[in-house]
């Protein structure tokens, strides 16, 4: 991990008189592998959706790779490297899986700055090989498993070549060993050196994979730091457990 690839100060959104965040800092590292846990309601859903775009935060301001996001729209970021997943799929329904990644490979990836651009047929391959979907390329989702559709979202969030993934509750439902599967393919991901943002309410994922947990409750982060500390602190274990 070297030097700061997200940068949040003093981010803050409000709904009307419902106070979603209030005052957070946050930073990511090139490179690194970080936790993001809170009990539901907690504002983790709204960080995200500031980060990538979707919402405009009210107060504070967000870097990402020297570049200052305030007001830049969702697709921008996307090409300035940001991804991310989706608690709930979301695949284009009558396109082959093999069209679905295609999709945002010819979007976001086709050319970025000081960088050749891909051949989509071959970049779109090397995609669905990496998530074990390469056989599956020319089905449609409806034939996917619940595993399979949550692999297909992650390469497609891979397909604009992030810096920065967002994997928002990618394990939510499934089981022991295919939560295994996606911890390995996740570090597959951070081991090609792209920084991960997992979200997560399953927690031996979350320690198994997280070099730093940040968490959040009613919108504030109240601990950030080793996974193992932060997970005995008493107001994150009254956060879960009610104090």
């Amino acid at each position: 991990m070297t030097g700061a690839l997200l940068t949040v100060a003093g981010l803050g959104k409000r709904f009307g008189g419902f106070i979603a965040l209030s005052d957070v800092d946050l930073t990511v590292g090139a490179g690194e592998r970080l936790g993001l846990i809170g009990p539901n309601g907690s504002g983790k859903s709204t960080m995200v959706n500031c980060l990538c775009g979707t919402l405009r935060n009210d107060t504070g301001n967000v870097t990402f790779g020297g570049h200052a996001l305030d007001g830049l729209a969702a697709h921008r970021r996307t090409r300035l490297g940001i991804a991310r997943s989706f608690q709930l799929p979301r695949p284009f329904p009558t396109l082959t899986l093999a069209d679905n990644v295609r999709v945002p490979i010819l979007y976001a990836a086709d050319v970025k700055a000081g960088r050749v651009a891909v051949d989509p047929r071959r970049r779109c391959e090397e995609l669905l090989n990496m998530v074990g979907l390469l056989d599956k390329a020319d089905r449609k989702p409806a034939d996917l498993t619940q595993i399979e559709m949550r692999k297909l979202e992650l390469a497609r969030a891979m397909a604009s070549e992030p810096r920065l993934l967002i994997a928002d509750e990618v394990m939510a439902g499934l089981s022991h060993r295919e939560v295994d599967d996606i911890l390995a393919l996740l570090m597959t991901l951070n081991g090609q050196g792209i920084a991960i943002v997992m979200i997560e309410h399953i927690m031996r994922a979350v320690l198994a994979f997280s070099q730093r947990l940040v968490v959040l409750v009613a919108g504030r982060k109240i601990a950030d730091g080793d996974p193992q500390e932060v997970v005995r602190q008493p107001d994150v274990v009254a956060a879960y457990l009610g104090s």
